[in-house]
């Protein structure tokens, strides 16, 4: 569907969104003062002619959503050229049916505006060298450790206590690659400023399955 003023008002700011999503709450929380924004990374989007409307469709819990908002946040924050609203995506099937991520519901799914809501460009999931990185990681994680191999099994496929000690492995794989995601993150919402500054084509962001616009 065609967003419209109306409906993107019906969106929640980001304070309503962190109440909603009690689960992300706490990761956002812990997120934020992670998040160093230089004069270099705020200099495309101070240098906007209008603010932009940016609808965010998200879900709780969701690590993407909670290491993304607040970058996104803080962005508008420091520049005010950012009107965020934010929606729950199983109960905003009709904007989420406009943000696909080829068969899938990624999120978050982020859709930059103007204020006629001509859509600007579109940031989906992640940074895909974040995407790159970590499946990399787990290959040499899998390949270290015989028990969670050979390279390319499943989590389901593992017994369930080494289902246990694989998961704990990639969740601190993860910690120690949060401030590169952040840092690529920054770096890719700049590009989208910077295109959109420059009045290119809508173009689509992010963990993309297949190239899109």
């Amino acid at each position: 569907m065609a967003l419209t003023q109306e409906r993107f008002n019906q969106g929640m700011t980001y304070a309503e969104a962190l109440e909603k999503m009690p689960r992300n709450k706490p990761q956002i929380e812990k997120n934020t003062p992670l998040v160093k924004l230089s004069d270099a990374d705020l200099a495309p989007w101070r240098a906007l002619s209008e603010p932009l409307n940016v609808s965010i469709l998200v879900i709780d819990p969701c690590p993407d959503v909670y290491t993304n908002l607040p970058i996104i946040q803080k962005i508008a924050e420091a520049t005010g050229k950012l009107n965020i609203r934010i929606f729950m995506r199983d109960d905003n099937k009709d904007l989420m049916a406009d943000f696909m991520n080829g068969p899938y519901e990624s999120v978050p799914a982020m859709g930059f505006f103007d204020k006629s809501f001509n859509l600007k460009a579109v940031f989906i999931e992640r940074p895909k060298v974040v995407t790159e990185l970590r499946a990399k990681k787990t290959d040499e994680i899998q390949a270290s450790t015989p028990e969670f191999g050979p390279v390319g099994k499943a989590a389901a496929d593992m017994p369930e206590d080494v289902r246990g000690r694989f998961s704990a492995a990639i969740n601190e794989m993860r910690a120690a690659t949060l401030e590169y995601y952040i840092s690529e993150s920054i770096s890719e919402f700049k590009t989208i400023a910077t295109e959109i500054g420059s009045n290119a084509a809508a173009k689509w962001h992010g963990n993309l399955v297949a190239a899109v616009a």
